[in-house]
């Protein structure tokens, strides 16, 4: 069990996608605004370590965003860029 303490997993979650030019890109600074592919009811993607595990839902407590687990991600999905 010790061996599984020590390995880290960084956990990160797709909220959307978007295509900018390079120039644009440059000429955004803190606070930019990057409008997203997604809408409200759609689900996200859970990624361990870049790779897609989970697919989710955001819920908004309070001032909390969390993210519950709804299914096994489909990595084939995740390849073609699906967003269902």
């Amino acid at each position: 069990m010790g061996q599984i303490n020590a390995v880290n997993v960084e956990i990160s979650v797709l909220l959307g996608r978007s295509i900018l030019p390079m120039a644009q890109l440059l000429r955004m600074g803190r606070g930019a605004v990057i409008p997203l592919d997604a809408t409200v009811n759609d689900e996200v993607w859970i990624l361990a370590n870049n790779h897609p595990v989970a697919r989710g839902e955001i819920q908004v407590n309070d001032d909390r965003i969390a993210i519950t687990v709804t299914r096994a991600a489909d990595v084939y999905d995740f390849m073609a860029g699906s967003s269902t």
